[in-house]
């Protein structure tokens, strides 16, 4: 925290209601939360080329590419994961006041976490959407080999296996990718927030 005291933070003359009107859109954060392997990363890339095509500017973070960048330095303890979800938030609070439509796509296994996510960003801009998929499907998929290693020991901490996921208690919309295809998921999506960003 240090001398956050001393910081007096300038009020711009740009501010988000000027983005707005530049970019004819409203900013709202779509937040993807899911077990690894449930979909989350392939659902979020066709939604932001969905929005895209109907003309609409985003923005995607997803977990690998933030943890190679801004994130390098944490790990996978309770902790770290609490950390990484609130730069993750902290940086979609940022672009959503640049006037950008923001994906995110992480397990963000905590229910506290997600909750702090909406708090930073404000209620009205939030939107949870739980990817759900059972444990099993996921590590049948195992589409990055990540559960097998997690089954070997070889992994600690990981969601699902050894490290909790907590549902979400009240999203704003579930996607069941054991029974959906991705783009009836996307569908699902963009029809539930079209009027959320026009």
């Amino acid at each position: 925290m240090g001398n956050s005291q001393n910081l007096f933070p300038h009020q711009h003359f740009v501010n988000a209601e000027l983005r707005r009107k530049l970019t004819k859109q409203k900013p709202i954060l779509i937040w993807l939360s899911g077990l690894s392997g449930s979909g989350k990363s392939t659902i979020a890339n066709e939604l932001e080329k969905k929005l895209y095509e109907n003309g609409f500017l985003s923005y995607l973070l997803d977990g690998d590419n933030i943890r190679i960048g801004l994130n390098k330095d944490l790990g996978f303890s309770d902790e770290d994961r609490k950390e990484n979800i609130r730069r993750i938030s902290e940086v979609s609070r940022l672009m959503l006041d640049a006037g950008l439509i923001v994906i995110t796509a992480f397990i963000s296994p905590f229910e506290e976490e997600r909750e702090l996510a909406k708090t930073l960003v404000n209620k009205e801009n939030y939107f949870l959407v739980h990817v759900n998929c059972s444990v099993e499907k996921c590590e049948q998929r195992d589409v990055k080999g990540l559960y097998k290693k997690a089954r070997a020991g070889e992994i600690k901490n990981f969601t699902g296996i050894d490290s909790p996921y907590e549902i979400p208690s009240d999203p704003n919309l579930i996607v069941d990718t054991e029974k959906e295809t991705v783009s009836e998921s996307v569908e699902k999506i963009f029809h539930a927030i079209s009027e959320k960003i026009t």
